[in-house]
């Protein structure tokens, strides 16, 4: 049971919830400051002084003065009008994130919401029905509410959701089967269910949760990669790393020289000419792993202040002010997020290198061309390369930053956005992308060790060759390459490849 408080939650936590439905309850300690928040927003709408959202109207129009009997109105005709967004829907995992993360900023007794606003959306995860949301809406500031409407349209009984068998139903349906009924909106409800970055940074927590299973991954594969070509593990020791103390690249190049101990590959041509300087796909790899791994630890340094933070606004203060913020602008998670998109899409542009390098019987130290069996008759692993460098090619256009971009809206009063949501939607484009080069790169090179037999590879790579050969198939006559080549991203995307390889070596950093 996750329990929602008033300090926040772990990253960990609502990936358990976006993605294997943990139960999720409100804390005592989140109950009582809701109530106190609540009490102190009744009487700031009792005020002559206009209080934005509370007596008066949202954006351009927060000029404009609401009597007191239109204002449960407001809350209803605010998440009805915002509630525009357009597309396919989004991801039933990036919805229930964005759900518990809304529900959590709630539960920190800022926004001044009813309590039973917060237990409305818990109780909407616990029954596992998710509201559908569109992909098109959000700018990522004010937060994202476009989406987040959509997502509170389910809690009046309105909109679309998707139940837990997998059937789309309108809103009213859902609770009904659910045995829920709606709620209604009184004062600020309605606002601080939309004012926020949750939908932003529910993406930016399930991508760092993919990036630390591909990062090691990429290590993985790359460490059979330098077996299949006969490269040579010198430049990964320690002491080389040591002065260039760069931390990340240090844990890549020990994790590469951890899976590649005890090759026999390695050993048998240590004294080669060719081993003196191995190509840079090669002999670079840490610096290019551990530029990403540094990347990955400033991205969730951001996320882990975010998910510190109470978002909305106006907020309500403990001395009893409603004060105006800007802290529902995403530029924080926005760069975040188009850097690490960076990041991801050139550890799959370096894998690529490897790929081709493995084809090429001209770069391949001896191995026939595409790695195909009576090559002429069979072409071999030839299309799966250009599958990759498509995808590399891709990856590079979708790391074009989002974030540079701003488009005003709300007649100027919002003049300029983060754009932090586009940065979340491709990011998880790119991360998607890397786990299927690096499948390639797995089937390419678990083939290459098959071909340097009798010489045996490192215990990793047996163990995760082995695997991949069963996954994908080995040396043989060609055959439908594609379906071998997603069961393997499966493989990467679920963590077994990197399973496999920790259980022949022990654990990577």
């Amino acid at each position: 049971m996750i329990t929602l408080g008033t300090q926040g939650m772990a990253a960990a936590d609502v990936v358990a919830v976006a993605r294997r439905a943990a139960p999720v309850e409100i804390g005592a300690d989140a109950r009582a400051a809701m109530t106190r928040a609540r009490a102190l927003v009744e009487a700031a709408g009792e005020l002559a002084t206009p209080v934005y959202g509370v007596s008066t109207g949202f954006g351009l129009l927060a000029t404009t003065r609401i009597a007191p009997e239109r204002r449960s109105q407001l809350q209803h005709a605010l998440i009805r009008s915002h509630a525009a967004g357009m597309g396919a829907p989004v991801e039933k995992e990036v919805v229930r994130a964005m759900m518990v993360l809304r529900a959590r900023s709630l539960c920190t007794g800022y926004c001044g919401n009813r309590p039973e606003v917060a237990q409305a959306l818990v109780d909407l995860l616990n029954a596992d029905v998710t509201p559908v949301v569109p992909e098109h809406g959000s700018l990522g500031a004010s937060g994202d509410l476009a989406p987040l409407a959509h997502m509170s349209l389910l809690l009046l009984g309105e909109g679309q959701a998707t139940m837990s068998d997998g059937r789309t139903v309108d809103g009213a349906t859902a609770l009904r089967e659910a045995g829920l009924k709606p709620i209604g909106l009184e004062v600020k409800d309605g606002l601080s269910l939309i004012n926020g970055t949750d939908g932003m940074l529910g993406m930016l927590l399930l991508a760092l949760a993919d990036l630390d299973i591909l990062v090691s991954t990429a290590d993985v594969a790359a460490a059979l990669s330098i077996e299949g070509l006969l490269g040579t593990d010198r430049p990964f020791a320690p002491e080389l790393h040591a002065i260039r103390p760069h931390p990340a690249q240090a844990k890549s190049a020990a994790n590469l020289k951890l899976l590649l101990t005890g090759s026999g590959i390695l050993a048998s041509h240590r004294a080669s000419p060719h081993a003196v300087q191995d190509p840079y796909s090669i002999r670079c790899a840490p610096q290019v792993a551990g530029a990403a791994r540094d990347t990955i630890e400033f991205a969730r340094q951001v996320a882990e202040r975010e998910l510190a933070s109470a978002v909305d606004n106006p907020v309500v203060l403990p001395d009893g002010r409603v004060e105006s913020t800007g802290n529902f602008h995403g530029e924080p998670l926005a760069f975040a997020m188009d850097f690490l998109a960076i990041a991801a899409a050139e550890i799959g542009a370096i894998a690529e290198r490897r790929i081709d390098r493995l084809l090429d019987p001209a770069r391949s130290a001896g191995l026939p061309p595409f790695l195909a069996h009576d090559a002429g008759v069979n072409s071999g692993l030839m299309i799966a390369q250009y599958t990759a460098a498509a995808i590399v090619a891709e990856n590079r256009r979708l790391a074009s930053p989002a974030s540079v971009d701003s488009i005003p809206t709300s007649g100027m009063q919002e003049d300029h956005v983060s754009m932090g949501w586009g940065a979340a939607r491709k990011l998880r484009l790119v991360v998607t992308n890397l786990s299927r080069i690096l499948a390639v790169e797995l089937l390419a090179a678990s083939r290459a060790l098959e071909l340097r037999r009798p010489l045996s590879a490192s215990p990793a790579g047996e163990q995760v060759g082995e695997l991949v050969r069963k996954l994908g198939g080995g040396v043989g006559p060609d055959r439908f390459v594609s379906v071998e080549l997603e069961a393997v991203a499966a493989a990467v995307r679920s963590g077994e490849i990197l399973r496999q390889a920790v259980a022949a070596v022990g654990a990577l950093q």
